[in-house]
């Protein structure tokens, strides 16, 4: 048997409507907002998980 490393990435998604005068600008609005907890993204955001498995590292002749 090898031990394999898996990533679980988990997606979460919201849309929120921002005014500005820019697609930059809205960007920095919503991160501020988001870092400072104005949104709080849970289950009822989920969109979606990959799986993705490292290759085993080589030890020292032994996983041939």
């Amino acid at each position: 048997m090898k031990t394999f490393n898996v990533t679980i990435t988990e997606t979460l998604q919201l849309e929120i409507p921002v005014e500005a005068n820019s697609r930059t600008e809205a960007e920095h609005q919503a991160e501020r907002r988001w870092r400072d907890s104005e949104f709080i993204l849970d289950a009822d955001h989920f969109k979606g998980v990959t799986f993705k498995a490292d290759m085993p590292q080589r030890g020292r002749g032994f996983d041939r």
